[in-house]
């Protein structure tokens, strides 16, 4: 005798592509792969199966977002009904005080290195010869 009671299942990698939290089903993948990916407070791999009522938690750089899913669909869908697939958890006083905190030192460390690298442009390089000329 068959079970009635299947209940929807996915892949996590394809959720993430259909719930439109990353742009490609290989960006997902790869995020699993880092570790950048939480089901249920435990790093999950791509392939691990998600059904509703799952809690998933992704890192994107210095931001962390945590998503229940509410819904799982096996095909692409409107952005607009994608984002009935999850509810986001809000964040608290002090985590929005903590990715302030996280977004300022990740701007001021881009801002010590360098722009260029390498070898100076041609003007650089007339700039550098005036100076030693000098």
């Amino acid at each position: 005798m068959e079970n009635v009671t299947t209940s929807k299942t996915i892949r996590l990698d394809k959720w993430l592509k259909i719930a439109r939290i990353f742009k490609t089903r290989s960006k997902a993948g790869d995020a699993c792969t880092q570790g950048k990916v939480k089901v249920n407070d435990q790093v999950a791999k791509a392939a691990k199966i998600i059904k509703i009522g799952d809690t998933i938690a992704v890192r994107l750089k210095s931001k962390t977002r945590t998503f229940d899913v509410l819904d799982i669909v096996n095909k692409s869908i409107k952005a607009a009904d994608a984002r009935l697939l999850y509810n986001e958890h809000e964040l608290s006083a002090e985590e929005k005080e903590a990715e302030d905190i996280r977004n300022l030192f990740y701007k001021s460390s881009k801002m010590a290195h360098p722009k260029h690298k390498g070898r100076p442009t041609k003007k650089e390089r007339r700039e550098m010869d005036k100076f030693r000329d000098k």
